[in-house]
């Protein structure tokens, strides 16, 4: 990769922000957040919604769309500043994961030179994950990106699978049901910012990430909506005043508010990023929606908006997330406590057995009626090998 100098660099986070965001991405990647809920920002919306083209224009790489990312499960992005471009992918194993899967999947690592080849990488990590066309559509297994580069925001996002409403050919309705639960149980850990993405082609009440979302944070303390395709609606019609007032918080008011963002025409053939954002500066500039907040438009702005959000996220949650931490730590000493001295080792299995024995004898007395049968202890020693105490009556 090419070292790339930058006057941007390290002007939107300080040094100990960064090392607040680089701590929670490494909770996150022991698998931390199986057990205790992280501050993170998860991105939601139904399927069709412009979820991709949105995660596209905040990390600035063109995912390319035949690789079915953030379609199939949970992918977790990691953006960094810094002087240097690089990619670093790996996969999470989900805790449903027996120990062997956990440790065939973490094995998964791959650094790119360039980011034509993440097609390939992306299509090698669903076939780890066992997710193929006569196989599973989706999994619970968190694909980890990592992207540095001198024109990233400091900014990690947890993107989800779409939510599908029916059941297709491709996609049945235990597919359905699994998205759901994957969306919905991320969406209840109290520490999470929810990023609901709607889609201005559809009626805003029919997409079913706002009724989730609403169940999950009912006062709307923890969500952010976001507007994606506003350049498909009419101007000056009915359909485009709704939306302009749901950006405007009229319709459905969340604390965090409200963004619009112009996605990639496809119509119009291939376009780079820097095209894209040109033509949603264009866009914003002129009819209805020039009349909202400018820091409610575009990428560049939510870029910015997410940032903060998620700093301020982690500010506020450190101390409970640092009590709950050290509180789980004291139940799981406890409990290892309370099952006695470790029995790891060889030798202490034959101590634990010999003492065993032990209290069997003291226990035992020459007076009292015996019944006739033997006393078996077993306990594994080794893989493939198994120490069998036998005790004898007197």
């Amino acid at each position: 990769m090419v070292a790339l100098e930058n006057d941007f660099l390290n002007k939107l986070c300080s040094a100990d922000q960064l090392q607040l965001l680089n701590a929670i991405d490494q909770l996150r990647h022991q698998g931390i957040y199986n057990y205790v809920s992280l501050p993170q920002i998860i991105v939601c919306g139904d399927q069709s919604s412009g979820k991709s083209s949105v995660l596209e224009a905040i990390s600035g790489v063109a995912f390319p769309k035949s690789s079915s990312l953030c379609t199939r499960f949970p992918t977790e992005l990691v953006m960094r500043r810094h002087s240097q471009k690089g990619a670093r992918i790996s996969i999470v194993p989900h805790e449903t994961r027996n120990e062997a899967e956990k440790i065939a999947l973490r094995t998964f690592r791959e650094s790119l030179d360039s980011f034509d080849q993440l097609p390939n990488v992306v299509e090698a990590a669903k076939l780890a994950m066992g997710i193929s066309t006569h196989g599973k559509a989706f999994s619970k297994d968190i694909l980890r990106i990592e992207i540095s580069g001198p024109d990233r925001p400091h900014l990690t996002i947890v993107d989800l699978p779409g939510l599908i409403h029916s059941e297709t050919k491709h996609q049945s309705a235990s597919d359905v049901e699994l998205i759901q639960e994957v969306v919905q149980g991320y969406m209840k850990e109290s520490r999470c910012i929810i990023l609901a993405v709607v889609s201005a082609k559809n009626d805003y009440a029919n997409q079913v990430v706002l009724k989730l979302a609403r169940t999950a944070d009912p006062n709307g303390q923890r969500t952010m909506g976001v507007v994606t395709k506003p350049d498909t609606l009419i101007p000056g019609s009915r359909g485009e005043a709704d939306f302009i007032s749901l950006a405007a918080k009229q319709e459905v008011d969340f604390r965090l508010g409200w963004h619009v963002v112009k996605n990639l025409d496809s119509d119009k053939g291939p376009s780079t990023l820097a095209e894209r954002d040109a033509q949603e500066i264009e866009f914003f500039a002129r009819g209805a929606w020039s009349g909202l907040p400018a820091t409610s438009l575009g990428v560049r702005h939510l870029r910015g908006r997410l940032s903060k959000v998620l700093l301020r996220q982690i500010a506020t949650t450190l101390p409970s997330l640092i009590d709950e931490m050290e509180k789980r730590s004291e139940d799981s000493k406890a409990q290892l406590k309370a099952l006695g001295d470790p029995r790891a080792t060889l030798d202490q299995q034959r101590l634990y057995l010999f003492e065993v024995t032990q209290n069997f004898q003291k226990l035992h007395s020459p007076r009292t009626h015996t019944p006739k049968r033997l006393l078996f202890i077993s306990t594994a020693v080794a893989p493939s090998q198994t120490l069998i105490c036998v005790i004898a009556p007197r």
